[in-house]
């Protein structure tokens, strides 16, 4: 008897075992930078334990109607909000940050759930058929949504985290259609703002540039002065922004316009993760010989910079599997994504991958020195457990469309 079944026609194995590979590449490396401190040797259970959990996770969403993502939307944002005002109250402070809920001796941080929340409501809202992109209502319909648990996590504060909500609002409604005017309009203010933070020249420079794109959009005189008076507002909002941050959060912004400037303080990881890597050479230095990692320059560099314990033990060619392993990782969302003609799934995709995307993009930024360092983790490899739950779970909903994905053609 022939059965007429292929089994990867049903299972992105491309896409799971990339995911596999990161993770495994991540429980050793968080080994090597931990096996000899004297108060995190125990992590690598820890997170070993996370990922038996998180690979029961994926499999049980994979299984999923993928009806219920959409019935469930307003729940996952409503149960999000609440869970982020729940860690204002009873949230452990860690680093300068009050974001995480502390249970049985493991840490969970709600605004990694937030972002799977969010993805969820503004995804079902922008798969309406009475949802106008490009109109002022929905456009603010859709900020709203995006900038409720940005305000309760900037509250915390978690900077770091704020960048990665404002990347999937953006792609988000770039892969809805908005045209290139609403995409200015939504991205303008937030460049602007980074730009003030450089320095009176730089928002001068910036706000020239939105000058010059109304007058390319050829919009009327009311709706320009609109556009600019919010750009303007931006930039000074930014400021106020930033003192009203945390000391600590302040010094690694200083520190990423000039790195050297505290070279011993918040400079410190900075350079001393760009020694790290550099020193790997085309093979590394071999597992549990890293300099750097064993003698625990890097603070905590399980975490944020594990990116560093790879590029220093196994080298070029190991930071270059990572690298691999994550193209093939994101090829494979972005094929699914395109590929499922349910507009709420494909809304629902690419936000993953967006998350996913940032998290990558500001990690190697923070390790490289090309970005601030805001305690950004590296998906899949990063310790954490919360994260790593996550990732996993956003990615079982991926493999789940992928199984589903002839249901909609």
């Amino acid at each position: 008897m022939r059965i007429d079944y292929n089994l990867n026609d049903k299972f992105d194995f491309a896409l799971f075992f990339s995911m596999l590979g990161l993770t495994i590449f991540g429980l050793i490396a968080i080994y090597s930078s931990t096996v000899h401190h004297p108060t995190a040797s125990g992590n690598f259970e820890k997170q070993l334990f996370s990922a038996v959990v998180s690979l029961i996770l994926f499999f049980v969403l994979y299984m999923f109607p993928t009806s219920y993502f959409k019935d469930s939307s307003i729940y996952m944002y409503a149960l999000s909000i609440f869970m982020l005002l729940l860690v204002l109250v009873v949230g452990r402070k860690i680093s300068g940050a009050r974001s995480w809920i502390t249970f049985a001796g493991f840490g969970f941080q709600p605004s990694e759930f937030a972002k799977i929340g969010m993805i969820f409501l503004i995804s079902n809202f922008l798969s309406k058929q009475d949802t106008e992109i490009d109109s002022f209502r929905d456009i603010l319909k859709t900020l709203a949504m995006g900038m409720l648990p940005v305000v309760l996590i900037l509250v915390q504060p978690d900077l770091g985290s704020t960048f990665v909500f404002f990347a999937v609002i953006l792609v988000l409604m770039y892969w809805k259609g908005i045209s290139l005017l609403g995409l200015f309009i939504v991205l303008a203010p937030g460049l602007v703002a980074i730009a003030s933070l450089f320095g009176i020249y730089s928002f001068i420079a910036a706000l020239v540039v939105v000058i010059a794109a109304l007058f390319y959009f050829k919009k009327d005189i009311i709706s320009s002065a609109a556009v600019f008076a919010i750009n303007l507002a931006a930039g000074f909002f930014a400021d106020y922004v930033y003192k009203a941050l945390s000391e600590h959060q302040q010094t690694r912004i200083r520190s990423f316009i000039d790195p050297t400037a505290d070279p011993l303080g918040a400079g410190y990881n900075a350079i001393q993760a760009k020694v790290a890597i550099g020193s790997g050479g085309l093979l590394g230095k071999g597992f549990l010989h890293g300099n750097q990692t064993q003698l625990q320059f890097i603070p905590e560099q399980w975490t944020d910079f594990i990116f560093c314990v790879i590029g220093e033990e196994f080298g070029f060619i190991g930071s270059l599997i990572i690298l691999a392993l994550f193209v093939v990782l994101f090829l494979r969302i972005l094929k699914i994504a395109t590929s499922t003609k349910d507009e709420f799934l494909s809304l629902l995709i690419i936000g993953i991958f967006t998350v996913y995307l940032a998290h990558f993009i500001i990690n190697l930024g923070m390790v490289v020195g090309f970005m601030p360092v805001i305690g950004i983790p590296l998906p899949f490899v990063s310790y954490g457990g919360s994260s790593l739950l996550i990732n996993m779970g956003m990615l079982g909903i991926v493999a789940n469309v992928y199984r589903t994905r002839k249901n909609y053609t």
